[in-house]
């Protein structure tokens, strides 16, 4: 049969049935009985996805009934890890949610083996660069319509603030998604000249193709946007991914398998293996058959996983710490800068890996600057993330709140001055106070040490010295990102030209954007999320010539 024919066949059946369905409901049907399946399943009021089984976690929590899997997702199925399971606890109030599944080292490579076979065998390898796209544009409908259930499980296992987790956490998720699933039909290689091999003559072109079984490694502060992220590129580049969610906070990411199903993307295409990182995540690092490893996390985490890439010569992407310093001039409007500065540091927690990891002050507003924050912070709402009013919720795990107690002993003790916060609040859960630190010298600990927590370190800068202030900003081993608030747009471009990070706000902090890339420098990683040149990361170019 023709194409045409296939078409008035399915416009047949869509007729008669009273149904719709998608181009990729017909696409994704190897044979005529899978499209049977589907269009019987559509005219009952179901979807093809409507069987999906797995050990279902139910509970009630912000006025929904969420219903969510708890086992590890390789080739399309949901199956109990040959692990420990895991708990996953509530950071409010310190309950258990649910025992994780874990994924064992054989676990890893049944997923691997399973995404190799979905790269050269399966469908993924046979549909369309835009066929992909609808895939993913589909799936970040499906998100759409699940965005409430998400953000309340990333509450529930991350304690973000459901209003953050709606907006961030969940929303530029969705973005990200959208944004990606528009570059699938949208790359491209390049025709290029060479010297012709006289009397015949030659055609040079390059193609961009996909890397093959790609291994993401995603951190526990933004669960589900960090791995769309790096998902989201790497499957609109044609490939396949083995992923492990963070140990804390795995939840989201088994939700956004199911979803995954119900979208239509096929077997072995997405494996999603919580587990530990000393099991799980070393097996995927050092797994031969996945070519290509992205990770956001700890500097010295990074720094083993590239040590253990290197062994099979794996490409690698990093997204590391950071220490980034936010510049504050006395032209600034004040309450703006006061605005700004409480955002840089205490957004999502201070759980935030651009967070301002110390603020320079011009001495001229110093003291006014460090009064008018701390009478603001007085008046963040501490408590349940799920309550509206709640402006600053509890940390993501024990063992971090314990290092945030340690920072500030190490601050107090190295002689900084602590003006405001620095103890656990007296309440169930993993609640630390907004803390600020002024008089902090260059070669303190807070000074150079990132804390990933609410923590704010002050220190004060000459008025018309701005060269000793941008040795000084730039004087740590991260670069990840930086900040200037100036009405002087010379001094703020100086500073961009001058600081050595891979983001510089101006005016603005936290200001990210799926559309441009994001990364750092130093010991803050390489590589970039978001953005075209995300794409990059995913993909290898080959040089075809033809002689003619």
């Amino acid at each position: 049969a023709g194409s045409m024919d296939v078409v008035r066949l399915v416009e047949e059946i869509k007729d008669r049935l009273s149904i719709v369905l998608q181009n990729i409901d017909v696409f994704m049907a190897p044979v005529f009985q899978n499209f049977a399946v589907t269009a019987i399943l559509a005219a009952r009021g179901a979807s093809a996805a409507s069987e999906i089984k797995y050990d279902a976690v139910e509970l009630s929590a912000n006025g929904l009934n969420l219903k969510f899997p708890k086992q590890i997702f390789i080739n399309g199925k949901f199956l109990n890890g040959r692990g420990k399971p895991i708990p996953s606890i509530n950071p409010h109030d310190e309950s258990v949610i649910c025992q994780v599944e874990s994924a064992s080292v054989e676990d890893v490579d049944l997923a691997v083996l399973s995404a190799k076979k979905a790269f050269e065998e399966g469908e993924w390898s046979k549909i369309s660069a835009r066929d992909r796209g609808k895939l993913m544009f589909r799936l970040a409908d499906l998100m759409e319509e699940h965005k409430e259930e998400l953000a309340t499980l990333e509450s529930l296992d991350s304690g973000a603030v459901y209003t953050l987790a709606l907006k961030t956490h969940v929303g530029m998720s969705i973005e990200t998604w959208r944004y990606f699933a528009g570059w699938c039909d949208k790359i491209q290689g390049s025709t290029i000249p060479i010297s012709h091999a006289r009397p015949n003559r030659n055609l040079t072109f390059t193609r961009k193709e996909p890397i093959g079984v790609v291994g993401l490694v995603t951190p526990w502060n933004y669960p589900l946007m960090m791995l769309s992220w790096k998902m989201a590129a790497c499957l609109a580049a044609g490939n396949t991914v083995v992923m492990k969610p963070a140990q804390a906070s795995p939840l989201t990411a088994l939700k956004f398998a199911e979803l995954s199903i119900r979208a239509g993307f096929p077997p072995g295409v997405i494996n999603i293996l919580p587990g530990n990182g000393s099991v799980t995540g070393n097996a995927i690092v050092k797994h031969p058959l996945i070519r290509k490893l992205g990770f956001t996390g700890s500097t010295e985490i990074g720094q083993m996983i590239m040590r253990d890439c290197a062994d099979n010569l794996k490409k690698v992407s990093l997204e590391l710490g950071g220490k980034s310093p936010l510049v504050i001039f006395e032209d600034a409007d004040l309450q703006q800068a006061v605005r700004l500065g409480m955002s840089s540091v205490f957004f999502n927690k201070g759980e935030n890996c651009i967070a301002a990891g110390r603020l320079f002050v011009e001495e001229t507003i110093h003291d006014e600057f460090i009064r008018r924050t701390v009478e603001e912070v007085k008046k963040m709402t501490i408590g349940n993330p799920l309550d509206r009013k709640t402006a600053h919720g509890p940390q993501n795990h024990k063992h971090h709140l314990d290092k945030l107690l340690e920072y500030v002993e190490n601050g107090v003790r190295e002689g900084a001055t602590l003006v405001y916060g620095g103890k656990r609040l007296n309440r169930p859960g993993w609640y630390f106070e907004p803390t600020i630190f002024t008089d902090v010298q260059d070669h303190m600990f807070i000074a150079k040490e990132e804390s990933f927590g609410p923590i704010m370190v002050v220190s004060k800068f000459r008025s018309n010295d701005m060269d000793d202030m941008i040795r000084r900003a730039n004087s740590t081993e991260f670069g990840l990102a930086s900040g200037i608030l100036t009405k002087d747009i010379s001094r703020a471009l100086k500073f961009a030209e001058k600081i050595e990070a891979g983001t510089v706000f101006i005016n603005t902090y936290n200001k990210t954007d799926v559309a441009a890339p994001f990364g750092g420098f130093k010991k803050s990683g390489f590589g970039k999320d978001l953005g075209q040149e995300a794409l990059n990361e995913y993909l290898k170019t080959k040089t075809v010539t033809i002689e003619y």
